[in-house]
């Protein structure tokens, strides 16, 4: 696992990590839990909980994981399946499968050079959609990398659905708004025609609530409407000439 740090990146283990960290939940709504390590360890991300009738499915992977955590996601009803975004993610997916009987971790294919341990738990799916089970799809969106994934979860927000989309949406600090981007450390934006091509693959999909990669980065209500707002935003500003600017 490698840490940030002021210094930049550094080594370290499961076994140094739990002298000093440990995993904090927050419920967000019913059945959503958010799963995030303090004091902040890498660049802050975070891992969901969701709660189906069918099973339960962790959104994301963070790199921490001790005793604690793996009693209170089975108290909650333990795993049927693991989701990743992107690689920034992957980190100890390997361990979380197992501590949970092995359940499978789905990652799309076009980031399968990116899994260096491809453990018999990793499920690459391919195409445009894969539905998990009934309510819970995941979204091949792209961008970010290649292979970047959103999850569906149609039951959530009372029905009227929620998107889980790490930071290949990026939810922007007024919690209105998202934006996208090929590398953020080095501030490389994706071309409009990657943002018309995000749009047109969210379009069929109903959500209200939208959960980013971050704490306290989610959009509470019409999250559909604010994510096609930012899009086209985004693609008007890169069409924009300085004179109209």
């Amino acid at each position: 696992m490698i840490a940030s740090s002021f210094q930049g990146q550094v080594w370290t283990s499961m076994s140094k990590m739990r002298l000093q960290f440990r995993n904090g939940f927050k419920k967000h709504e019913p059945q959503v839990f958010e799963i995030i390590t303090f004091p902040k360890f890498g660049i802050g991300q975070r891992a969901f909980l969701i709660q189906t009738q069918e099973g339960n499915i962790l959104w994301d992977c963070i790199s921490f994981l001790d005793d604690a955590t793996v009693e209170i996601i089975k108290s909650l009803g333990g795993l049927r399946a693991i989701a990743i975004s992107h690689p920034h993610y992957y980190s100890t997916n390997s361990r979380w499968s197992e501590a949970f009987g092995g359940v499978p971790v789905y990652i799309h294919e076009w980031d399968k050079k990116w899994v260096v341990y491809q453990h018999e738990n990793v499920k690459f799916w391919k195409g445009k959609t894969f539905q998990l089970w009934e309510g819970v799809t995941l979204l091949h969106l792209g961008g970010h990398f290649a292979g970047a994934q959103i999850l569906h979860w149609s039951h959530g927000a009372q029905g009227r659905g929620v998107l889980f989309t790490g930071d290949i949406l990026q939810v922007g600090m007024d919690n209105k708004t998202v934006s996208i981007m090929r590398s953020y450390p080095n501030y490389i934006p994706l071309s409009s025609s990657h943002a018309k091509r995000i749009g047109q693959l969210i379009e069929p999909w109903d959500f209200e609530r939208l959960y980013g990669a971050f704490q306290d980065r989610e959009i509470e209500e019409n999250a559909k409407s604010c994510v096609v707002f930012s899009l086209q935003r985004y693609t008007d500003w890169l069409s924009l000439d300085d004179d109209a600017a």
